[in-house]
């Protein structure tokens, strides 16, 4: 590893370009953020893509905005509809290179038009606006870090595939291929743009993640006249409520968590629909496996009611991203490459989930929080810390110097991923 700890000329000329990009990084970032891309938010995405494609023209790179396939949604009414979103942007460069990458962001941000719009100056080297951090800051991470890389004298040794998304706050749903075939065209490593914590930590094994909406219809009755020949959709969700809830550590690391109830009826009505949505998380792929039986175990007691029948819809849309050997090689290779420029990277377990976990269930080891130090991410405080655009961005271009000169070996550390 000590290789990756000394800087190369091609390293200090990238450090002395991205210091220089600094202050345009965070004046793009500001203009990114504000422009409303919320998940739900189609036009707003559609009208933010080409932007995209005009900053990342500046790449020696094709860039294709790609429309992905709809995707199902539960409305209020428990019925599925087919749901699009904005185009999936896409983009290659020398796809022939003896090392290929793969690079992954989002576009969207969690918040829809109207709710938290605006960019603030906190002071104090921090700036408060919707995807600051998460993650059109990192998105701007990830494009000077490869200009830089281009601009120096190893840039036909290395190709990349990048894959920016409309969809990553609500699942991947339209974009989840276009992710795994990126994956899988050679990578040896995964680099997304997630910010990484205030304090410069960076994410280590991740739970996957489920997204689970089951109906219930009963049967409606007169409340007052005929009580005893209505079936109550509400009674059958609130036993399903708690049971779910009652689920939370009985295995080890396995979370649910209940996010709404809807449907009902007026007070003088006995309800025939509910919709309860819920979320799961485990660690592995045996608690997940876990996890899924018991959700179907509470959905078919929940049919057995009388007069109750429904259907469940979702799963474990993203998989578990363990750390193994792989992963821990590859932090190892980032940890020994930031202490190149003065960091010393912790990585942290979490329970979020990202694209990362995506890519590695592609089989491609993944770095996942390259992006801006941040905090308060997926609320109206949300904020990055500035000095953070050319350190993030500089430790990005040390990483592929390191790949394309073979210092960071990442065929060995995909080697790795069986063990």
């Amino acid at each position: 590893m000590t290789d990756l700890c000394v800087l190369s000329a091609d390293d200090e000329a990238a450090r002395e370009r991205l210091d220089a990009a600094a202050a345009g990084m965070l004046a793009l970032t500001r203009t990114w953020s504000g422009h409303n891309t919320g998940s739900q938010n189609t036009d707003g995405l559609r009208r933010f893509a080409p932007m995209l494609a005009e900053a990342f023209a500046a790449l020696e790179a094709d860039i294709a905005l790609v429309e992905g396939p709809g995707f199902e949604l539960i409305g209020a009414d428990g019925k599925a509809t087919e749901t699009h979103t904005g185009p999936i942007v896409e983009i290659s460069s020398r796809p022939d290179a003896p090392v290929q990458v793969v690079m992954s962001g989002h576009y969207d941000t969690v918040f829809a038009p109207g709710i938290f719009e605006s960019v603030t100056d906190l002071g104090d080297g921090r700036i408060n606006g919707p995807g600051m951090a998460d993650m059109k800051g990192g998105i701007c991470v990830m494009l000077e870090a490869l200009k830089a890389f281009e601009a120096g004298r190893m840039k036909d040794k290395l190709g990349y595939r990048i894959v920016l998304t409309p969809d990553e706050e609500i699942g991947n749903f339209a974009s989840g291929e276009s992710l795994r075939r990126a994956a899988s065209s050679g990578a040896v490593i995964g680099m997304t743009y997630e910010p990484a914590m205030e304090t410069g930590a960076m994410a280590g094994g991740r739970k996957g993640s489920a997204v689970f909406d089951i109906v219930l219809h009963g049967r409606a009755a007169h409340a007052g006249r005929a009580k005893e020949e209505g079936r109550s959709a509400i009674e059958a969700a609130a036993e399903l409520v708690l049971g779910l809830e009652a689920l939370n550590n009985q295995f080890n690391g396995v979370t649910f968590n209940v996010g709404s109830v809807e449907g009902g009826s007026p007070v003088n009505i006995v309800p025939d629909l509910a919709i309860v949505r819920f979320g799961a998380r485990a660690p592995d792929q045996q608690a997940a496996e876990w996890a899924t039986q018991q959700v179907r175990a509470l959905f078919d007691r929940a049919l057995r009611r009388d007069g109750i029948h429904g259907h469940l819809h979702g799963g474990f849309y993203r998989p578990p991203k363990p750390r193994n050997a792989a992963q821990q090689a590859l932090f190892d290779a980032v940890h020994a490459t930031g202490r190149a420029i003065g960091l010393d990277i912790e990585f942290v377990d979490t329970g979020g989930v990202c694209e990362g976990n995506n890519i590695f269930a592609a089989g491609v080891p993944n770095v996942d929080t390259l992006g801006v130090r941040g905090g308060r991410i997926h609320s109206s405080d949300e904020f990055v810390i500035t000095e953070s655009f050319p350190e993030r961005a500089l430790l990005s271009t040390l990483i592929l110097n390191r790949l394309a000169d073979g210092r960071m070996d990442g065929r060995r550390i995909k080697d790795l991923m069986g063990r």
